[in-house]
């Protein structure tokens, strides 16, 4: 029973094994496979670095009071131009000119008492001359009258104050020529004194919105590709199908550290002749790296793609081959000697994997071929250049593939900057295989 049941699980293993390698037989086989297709074209192509910012005007200033009071009257609004001095809006100066009376009154009387004593002190001095009074009591006449004198000039001085709050700080003027871009004060509001820790701004103004600036955040990783001068391109939500430029103006230093992000203020110089741009709008920042004009390009998917219907080996072997094509005969003949050179250093060290493990099947074929595009060029080499590859099919329906050395990329898009054996008249236009169909 047993030696039954042993033969029929060794036929149906055998039944198994016929299956999967039939399969396998099969999958080498070429499939018919059907293709999308791209087109390599010219065209204008720029490498950006993306951001968002800020709209403000260049310079502005707060506008605080010189003193406490009432507001009485204002002048101007919103978005009013104001001039240098211009009177903005008035305090009550009710109280000041009552106290400016009081303080007239003491004036007044600090002279009148600082006369009577200069009179008084001349007669000391006269006595003193006939000896008919100390020394001391013409010193103490002395000391009287300076401090008279001392007197009146702090009851002037403080007149001078009131006089000063009535006829300039109740009038709170404009310290530039500017716009009216904020007001924070109504009529019967209470102002206090700028000196005062409870100030608060009252008119912000804004020098110039003729020439605006944006404040862009830069990450890191993006912020050694902005420079001075650069040319910068951004859009707004509120203006759709508007593109507006500017110029990087300055790249400020200080790191700005957000949630362990780490990120730059770029400084952008924009011009708004025509006033649509508004303080506080928000805009979307490309900062333009590269850009080409009139150059070949070709869709990013088209690079990528490798066919599937290929080993790893005919991939690596016709890319290697096309390779050749971009190199003389001498650099040609080195990479073919570097190649055979590196397959049997592979060969055998496998072969010593192998040997030292037993486990030959799982080792068999070497070390991956890296099928990243670089240059091959031997020891006349000197810069590698980016290579990559762009399949085709040729006249006989067959898949093909040309070497490229690519440029510019935009994320979507990249530049052909040269073919392997294809003039670049020849690849403009061309149909290269951009994936499979499915």
């Amino acid at each position: 029973m047993k030696s039954q049941f042993a033969r029929l699980t060794a036929a149906f293993a055998l039944l198994v094994l016929a299956a999967v390698l039939s399969s396998a037989c099969s999958g080498r086989k070429s499939k018919p496979v059907s293709y999308e297709f791209t087109d390599v074209r010219r065209g204008t192509l720029e490498r950006t670095v993306s951001s968002s910012g800020t709209i403000n005007p260049v310079s502005t200033v707060n506008v605080l009071p010189r003193m406490s009071g009432k507001v009485e009257k204002i002048h101007v609004d919103y978005n009013d131009t104001v001039r240098n001095g211009q009177v903005l809006a008035e305090l009550n100066t009710d109280v000041l000119r009552l106290n400016w009376e009081r303080q007239y009154a003491s004036v007044i009387k600090a002279r009148a008492t600082y006369e009577l004593q200069q009179i008084n002190y001349r007669n000391q001095e006269a006595l003193a001359e006939k000896n008919l009074i100390s020394e001391y009591e013409l010193k103490t006449s002395k000391a009287t009258l300076d401090g008279q004198a001392a007197d009146l000039a702090v009851a002037e001085a403080n007149l001078k104050v009131i006089e000063t709050e009535i006829n300039q700080y109740a009038y709170i003027t404009s310290p530039i020529n500017g716009i009216v871009l904020d007001r924070n004060i109504n009529v019967g509001d209470t102002v206090v004194d700028s000196s005062s820790n409870n100030s608060s701004k009252i008119f912000v103004l804004a020098e110039n919105l003729r020439e605006m600036q944006i404040e862009a955040v830069v990450g890191e990783l993006d912020v050694t590709s902005i420079h001075k001068g650069q040319t910068v391109r951004f859009t707004l939500e509120s203006l759709p199908g508007r593109s507006f430029t500017g110029e990087v103006e300055t790249l400020r230093m200080v790191p700005v550290v957000s949630n362990n992000v780490v990120s730059y203020t770029v400084i952008i110089k924009v011009e708004n002749h025509d006033g649509s741009l508004l303080p506080g709008m928000t805009c979307a920042v490309d900062f333009i790296v590269e850009r080409g004009e009139n150059v070949l390009m070709v869709s990013n998917a088209a690079l990528r793609y490798q066919p599937t219907n290929l080993t790893t080996e005919e991939i690596d072997e016709m890319v290697f081959n096309a390779g050749l094509a971009r190199m003389s005969g001498e650099q040609q003949q080195a990479a073919i000697q570097a190649r055979e050179q590196a397959a049997a250093e592979t060969a055998a060290q496998n072969a010593r994997q192998n040997a030292n493990t037993g486990i030959s099947g799982l080792l068999a074929g070497g070390g991956q071929t890296s099928r990243q595009p670089r240059q091959a060029g031997g020891q006349g080499s000197r810069v590698a250049v980016v290579l990559r590859n762009l399949w085709y099919i040729n006249g006989d329906g067959k898949a093909e593939v040309v070497r490229v050395e690519t440029g510019i990329s935009n994320g979507s898009l990249t530049e052909i900057r040269a073919a392997a054996a294809v003039s670049m008249e020849e690849l403009q236009g061309k149909q290269v295989i951009l994936r499979e169909k499915i």
